[in-house]
C-alpha cells in the first residue's frame, strides 16, 4: 500500500491478523510494517496512519540516519551536538584572555570559548564540558535514588570507556561514560540505577532485573533510546 499525506509518500507493508488494534513497526532501513485487524476498512486504516504520520516520519528518519552511520562533525558555527537528549548548535567565541577554554550552555546554544580558533581546541573544550556535566548529572541521580539502597557507592568516576555506559566493581566503585551527558535525564537515571543495583546483585540474574524494574519500571524504554541513539553520541 502506498499513501501520500502532507506532501510525503510512504509505502506500507500491511499484514492483516486476528487482533483488535493497529500496530506500526519500522525496521532498521526505514521500511514500515502495519499489522491491522482483519476486516478493517481502508478508510479507518488510512485515518490511523495519518494520525501517526509525524511519528512515522520521525522514526523513519532516525532509522535511516542510524543505518548511514555518524556524520563527520565540524566545529563551525551551527554544527549541532547532543546535550541531555536534544541537539543544540554550537557558537565559537574567540577570547585570547581566558586561562582555559570552556563551554557554557546559553540561550539554546553551546557557547564555546577558546583562546585559539582550532578544531581540536573546540573538540577538547566540548569533551571537558561533557565530563563536568556528566559528573554533576550522575551525582544528582545517585542522590535522588540513594534511598532505594542500604549502601552507598565508595567512589564515582567519569571515564572514556568506549564499551560500557557504566560499571560497578566488587568494591562498589562506580564508573560512568562521559557521553551519558548527551542522553536524556531519564536515560542517565536508568544507567545510574543499573549500576547501583549491581551493589546488591553483581550479575544480571532475575533478582537484579527485578530490582531494576522496581525502581525504573520503564527501563526497557531507556535501553531502547541508547540502542537507537548511541551512534549520535560523539564529539
Amino acid at each position: 500500500m502506498i499513501h501520500t499525506y502532507l506532501g510525503q509518500t510512504i509505502r506500507f507493508e500491511i499484514r492483516y491478523k486476528k487482533r483488535t488494534s493497529i500496530s506500526i513497526s519500522i525496521d532498521l532501513y526505514g521500511n514500515v510494517e502495519v499489522q491491522a485487524p482483519k476486516g478493517i476498512s481502508d478508510e479507518h486504516l488510512i485515518q490511523a496512519l495519518e494520525e501517526k504520520w509525524d511519528w512515522i516520519q520521525q522514526k523513519r528518519k532516525e532509522m535511516k540516519d542510524r543505518t548511514n552511520g555518524p556524520t563527520v562533525k565540524t566545529y563551525d558555527h551551527g554544527e549541532s551536538f547532543l546535550f541531555l537528549g536534544k541537539e543544540y548548535p554550537i557558537r565559537i567565541l574567540h577570547d585570547i584572555d581566558i586561562q582555559q577554554d570552556y563551554v557554557v550552555f546559553k540561550e539554546e546554544e553551546l557557547h564555546i570559548f577558546v583562546k585559539q580558533l582550532e578544531d581540536e581546541k573546540v573538540r577538547q573544550a566540548l569533551k571537558r564540558f561533557y565530563y563536568q556535566q556528566c559528573k554533576m548529572l550522575v551525582e544528582k541521580s545517585i542522590k535522588c535514588y540513594q534511598s532505594n539502597f542500604k549502601s552507598k557507592p565508595r567512589s564515582i568516576k567519569i571515564t572514556d570507556n568506549k564499551t560500557n555506559w557504566g560499571t560497578c566493581d566488587s568494591r562498589q566503585q562506580l564508573t560512568f561514560n562521559w557521553r551519558l551527558a548527551m542522553a536524556p535525564q531519564s536515560v542517565i537515571d536508568y544507567v545510574v540505577v543499573h549500576e547501583m543495583c549491581h551493589m546488591v546483585h553483581l550479575n544480571h540474574d532475575r533478582s537484579f532485573w527485578r530490582l531494576v524494574g522496581k525502581i525504573i519500571p520503564d527501563y526497557e524504554q531507556q535501553e531502547n533510546w541508547l540502542a537507537l541513539s548511541s551512534w549520535r553520541m560523539t564529539v
